[in-house]
């Protein structure tokens, strides 16, 4: 951290613009991406900094920030790197919202159910500007005094954008079947869709509510520690991995199952799966 504070000072003026004076709290560092939780006297803000190859994705996140509405960003380059500096989205995520579901607890099954709601219709709201994800996971929905706000945009894009030459995917548990067979046939460059995004948003909701992957590698004989994230795509391609028999909450999950085991083109659309989440809540399930 030492380093970077001497070399990111703009880094820290631009978080200090935002909050006062800060202290910075270490959050993640993995893979070339570091993120620091900024906090000071007028609120928080969030420092990322990608260096090596994380550098571009970096510069690319940020980019995508610049272009959202209801995002503010601040970017710059040292050596060897690019941070920027956005606000801190102050809330729970969609995976903490589920956690008295994973542990058992039924009554607060609909306050879990609404959370799966709005994250919905945040990733539709984000479909209806023309933006795709492409990389929705558990944790990358923030549920803020203010409403779902999204973040981890690295691997986002717009409609009829091609921002990378190559797409390896994300989150290979996640990663929808059409996306993993592309990677694996090797043509480049593969795009995310609006398509595949519904497919990760299921499978993150499904994990959200068992609190394990949605797919079943045990009982397609794989080792998931030892075999390696090429191998599992192929498998996840080939479609050869079933979906897990976990049933925690069998209502919420009939709902997920045809967006998870469908074809592609058969899966409803972000507002479409939305509002069947808003009709189950409004049952009572």
């Amino acid at each position: 951290m030492g380093e970077f504070l001497a070399e990111a000072a703009e880094a820290l003026k631009a978080a200090e613009a935002l909050c006062g004076p800060v202290a910075l709290t270490e959050i993640s560092d993995r893979r070339g991406s570091a993120v620091w939780k900024a906090s000071g006297p007028a609120g928080a803000a969030s420092i990322k900094l990608g260096t090596g190859e994380a550098a571009e994705v970096t510069a690319r996140e940020a980019s995508v920030l610049d272009r959202l509405p209801g995002y503010e960003v601040a970017v710059g380059r040292i050596d060897g790197g690019v941070w920027y500096v956005t606000r801190w989205e102050e809330g729970p995520s969609t995976w903490h919202q589920f956690r008295s579901v994973r542990a058992g607890r039924d009554a607060t099954r609909s306050e879990a159910l609404a959370s799966a709601v709005q994250a919905a219709q945040a990733v539709a709201d984000l479909h209806g500007l023309g933006w795709i994800h492409g990389d929705l996971q558990p944790a990358h929905a923030i549920h803020t005094p203010n409403g779902v706000r999204l973040i981890d945009f690295a691997w986002a894009r717009q409609l009829g954008e091609t921002p990378w030459t190559s797409f390896r995917g994300t989150m290979v548990h996640l990663t929808a079947p059409e996306l993993a067979a592309e990677i694996t046939a090797g043509g480049q460059p593969v795009l995310t869709t609006f398509r595949s995004d519904v497919y990760a948003l299921a499978a993150a909701l499904w994990t959200c509510v068992t609190g394990d992957w949605p797919l079943d590698y045990e009982a397609a004989g794989i080792d998931r520690q030892s075999i390696g994230p090429a191998a599992l795509l192929e498998a996840i391609g080939e479609r050869t991995v079933p979906l897990a028999g976990t049933e925690v909450w069998p209502e919420l999950q009939q709902v997920l199952k045809p967006v998870l085991l469908g074809d592609a083109k058969d899966r409803p659309l972000a507002t479409e799966l939305a509002d069947q989440l808003t009709a189950l809540h409004e049952a009572g399930h």
